[in-house]
């Protein structure tokens, strides 16, 4: 009896404690106007309430949704906040990934992970727009002439679309294999293909008809920045940079390199949190930046809807639950104020995301390092961020 006492007891002090307030305070302010393109304002002259924001921003402090390390919200053509926490680095051979830990700052470029693939998208979409892709159902080996070899067994049949949903049919496994090991294909191709990671890909068994089956796949997203390589005659950062970020007034990129030189353009690009926001805002505005258009606006319309049978699929580590997929953005459907709304989003490993709410004209931005954690930015969403927006 008394062993049942004080296991009750035991019980109870940790779900007192569990439900302790958090103590962290926090005062708002609005964003600072720095000249990189961002009108400034609050969140009350866009209609988001400034006390449930301040709470979601104590509760982060507090380690409520594990390690977020920044927070930036934009609407109404406003930047109404900015917000910034303590953190690790990013490091791949620390245990939990955890490096250097350190107050994040908006100057501070971070890992963008999977949110990569987005930007990739979009240059796709402009390479096309200017005349140096026909479209997108042309197949990839028109811009592989050194690969032709791998054109055979059905693989000739792979389309750019293809790889923009996630739909080549080729054998990888990224989501199902440990991280770490070369069992996980993306760990594969950065430590066993260094030197030559477009045949790594290409040389996979096809397992399924092109078009599909949905496979997430990483090295069918370096396939395309090797394809646009070859389409433009400019490597993927020197096109990236000429064409979207320099129009963005975007100066602070960093990138890996494979080996033998090819963009790791499946997860590998550091930006700061601004930069991140502000592709979500060129997103949103239908593909324009300060007045000028720089990604056709049936582009983001086809980019953000949902390709074939690319339907709830559930995310690992993450709590977003059943998402849909275009060509390299996510799309889902939450709830507001009793109806539902669409959001589309860039999305990366830890939680890196750019959240885009056309019918709400607000853009949301997170960064973190919950590598091994899990990221819980849907219940952030859904519990503080869309409850405060009218």
């Amino acid at each position: 009896m008394k062993i049942i006492l004080f296991v009750f007891a035991i019980s109870l002090l940790l779900g007192i404690t569990a439900c302790t307030p958090c103590n962290s305070s926090f005062r708002y302010s609005q964003p600072e106007n720095i000249g990189d393109g961002f009108n400034t304002g609050n969140l009350e002259e866009v209609g988001i309430d400034t006390a449930l924001i301040s709470e979601a921003i104590r509760e982060i402090h507090c380690g409520r949704f594990n390690e977020i390390h920044s927070m930036l919200i934009y609407r109404d053509s406003l930047l109404v906040l900015e917000q910034y926490f303590e953190g690790y680095k990013y490091q791949w051979d620390a245990p939990g990934y955890r490096g250097e830990q350190v107050q994040w700052e908006k100057d501070m470029l971070h890992p963008t992970m999977s949110c990569t693939k987005s930007f990739v998208s979009a240059c796709i979409g402009m390479a096309i727009n200017q005349g140096y892709i026909k479209d997108i159902k042309e197949p990839i080996f028109n811009y592989l002439p050194d690969h032709q070899q791998y054109k055979t067994g059905g693989k000739e049949h792979i389309t750019i679309a293809h790889l923009l949903t996630m739909t080549s049919g080729l054998a990888w496994d990224e989501w199902g294999a440990a991280h770490g090991t070369s069992a996980n294909d993306i760990d594969r191709l950065y430590f066993d293909c260094s030197n030559d990671p477009i045949t790594c890909v290409l040389e996979r068994d096809l397992v399924h008809k092109p078009g599909a089956v949905f496979n997430y796949n990483g090295g069918g997203v370096v396939l395309l920045g090797e394809i646009l390589k070859n389409a433009t005659q400019r490597d993927f950062a020197a096109f990236s940079k000429a064409e979207l970020f320099e129009p963005l007034e975007i100066d602070s990129v960093a990138w890996y390199q494979f080996n033998n030189g090819v963009y790791a353009t499946d997860g590998s690009m550091y930006l700061t949190p601004r930069s991140m926001l502000k592709f979500g805002v060129l997103y949103q505005n239908g593909g324009k930046w300060r007045g000028k258009n720089i990604i056709p606006e049936t582009w983001i319309e086809k980019s953000t809807a949902v390709f074939g049978n690319n339907r709830d699929i559930r995310i690992p580590i993450e709590d977003s639950g059943k998402n849909d997929y275009g060509y390299l953005w996510w799309i889902s459907h939450l709830a507001h104020k009793g109806k539902q709304v669409n959001m589309y989003r860039a999305n990366g490993w830890g939680g890196q995301t750019i959240m885009v709410f056309p019918e709400l004209n607000m853009t949301v931005e997170f960064t973190s390092g919950n590598y091994a954690t899990g990221s819980r930015l849907f219940r952030l969403v859904e519990n503080y961020v869309l409850p405060a927006v009218e």
